[in-house]
Formats: structure tokens, C-alpha cells, sequence
């Protein structure tokens, strides 16, 4: 494990690596830790910031216990906890698979501070196709443009739709599919930009799924987009444990 401070890896020099801006509690069901496992973990590693999340679906109804149990918290001086939600954007329309309430109490007193908006499956014009669904399609013809097209069309609108909002390890989709960061455009990382600005989004580079990478991070920082780090950690002993982040895994 790396000593926190700026990212010598794979990112641009300025990401700060004293802060995990996702990570994950029992309250998500592949979770491991508790949010006072993962508090003590942020500390004892010597984290300034902690950002705790939690999966939704439309039907969740754990946010309130979540947000409670992370305001019970004993937070040690010289650390800040932020909460969220992680939500799956299912379409190109930009639909959030979040609770209404939720997204419409974030950053707000009651509610968690920002949606993170992931890309589980690709979201396409009629609903989230599977990583077996768009392999299928791109051996029948699909283009890979078109792939990365409805992704970024996707993100954009789904960024326009909620309130403060991070993109949780953007483009892990396209390698399940077998294509990859060399696919999105300049174009696509302008309307990008332009939409993460618009709704003063930030984007995470994110340890476990090792994205987005250099040539996208860089641009989007060129844009004026914030970029926080992230381990997405599942278990207190990830939290904060960053490698192919700092420049040492391997």
C-alpha cells in the first residue's frame, strides 16, 4: 500500500489521493464492512475524505437507515465523511435506477450528497443491454462508434436529469464487450466535458476497475472536470489502499 498524496500513476499528477471518493458498506449487499469499519479504515490510512455509497435500485429502501447510521458516526478530527448512492443509468434517455425521493433530496440536508452514476450495462435506446447482448450486436453489424454513442449519450442525459452527480469508473463497460477507451472519440469526450461542467459533475478514476485511463482522464481535467479518486472498496482493508493509482501495482 501507498503512502496518500498525488497520483504518481497512470492519471494526472494532481488527483489526490487523500481521499476515497467511493466506497461500500453492509448496506450494499456485496459489501463486507461496516460504515464504522470503513471510517476507522479512512483514518487509520490518513485519509482527509471519505466518500461512503451504497447500491439503489428504484425500489431500495434503505437510503434513510444508510444516511442515519453514517450521521451516528464518531468522526475523528481532520477527516470529512460525504455520503452517496450508486444507480445503474438504464437507457440513453438517461433514465436512473434510484428512488425518486432520493434523487430529489441529494446534497441536500436529508439526502446523500451525490448520485454516482454507473455503466453495469450498456444503456441503449430501449433499456440496459447485457455485455452478451452487445457482443451479439457488434458481431451482427453494430458499429463500436454506435456502442460508445449510446454510452455517452446515456451519460449526458442522465447527468442533465439528477442533481449532484459523479460517473462511477466510466468506460468499465467497454472492455466487457471487447472494446476500450481508443474507441471514444474526441467527440464524444467533448459533449462529455461540455455535460459534466453543465451539471458540475465529477468523475472518479476508480482503483478496482482501473478507469477511466490516461488520455480520457487528462482530457476531461483539461475541460474543467474534477476528478476524485476512488478504490470502490467492498471491505474496510481496500479503503484508501490505492496502486495502480500511486504507480506501484506491479
Amino acid at each position: 500500500m501507498s503512502a496518500p498524496g498525488a497520483a504518481r500513476g497512470p492519471v494526472p499528477g494532481d488527483v489526490d489521493l487523500r481521499g476515497d471518493h467511493h466506497v461500500h458498506s453492509t448496506f450494499s449487499d456485496d459489501a463486507h464492512s461496516t460504515p464504522a469499519e470503513n471510517l476507522a479504515a479512512a483514518h487509520e490510512r490518513g485519509l482527509a475524505e471519505i466518500r461512503m455509497v451504497e447500491h439503489v435500485r428504484s425500489t431500495s429502501t434503505h437510503v434513510p437507515a444508510f444516511l442515519a447510521a453514517v450521521a451516528a458516526l464518531a468522526v475523528p478530527a481532520g477527516l470529512t465523511v460525504r455520503t452517496g448512492v450508486e444507480a445503474k443509468i438504464l437507457d440513453t434517455a438517461g433514465t436512473v435506477d434510484a428512488p425518486r425521493a432520493v434523487l430529489a433530496a441529494l446534497g441536500s440536508s436529508d439526502g446523500p450528497g451525490r448520485v454516482l452514476l454507473a455503466d453495469h450495462q450498456l444503456p441503449g435506446p430501449d433499456g440496459p443491454w447485457s455485455p452478451r447482448t452487445v457482443r451479439e450486436r457488434l458481431d451482427a453489424g453494430l458499429a463500436p462508434s454506435d456502442v460508445v454513442d449510446h454510452l455517452v449519450t446515456a451519460y449526458v442525459a442522465a447527468l442533465a436529469r439528477t442533481g449532484p452527480a459523479q460517473l462511477a469508473h466510466p468506460f468499465s463497460i467497454l472492455p466487457k464487450v471487447g472494446l476500450g477507451e481508443d474507441d471514444v472519440d474526441e467527440d464524444h469526450l467533448a459533449a462529455l466535458t461540455v455535460a459534466l461542467r453543465d451539471a458540475d459533475g465529477a468523475v472518479e478514476v476508480n482503483e478496482k476497475w482501473r478507469c477511466p485511463g490516461p488520455r480520457v482522464a487528462a482530457a476531461l481535467q483539461a475541460g474543467g472536470v474534477p476528478l476524485v479518486a476512488s478504490t470502490d472498496a467492498h471491505h474496510a482493508r481496500d479503503v484508501g489502499a490505492y496502486r495502480w493509482l500511486a504507480g506501484t501495482d506491479g
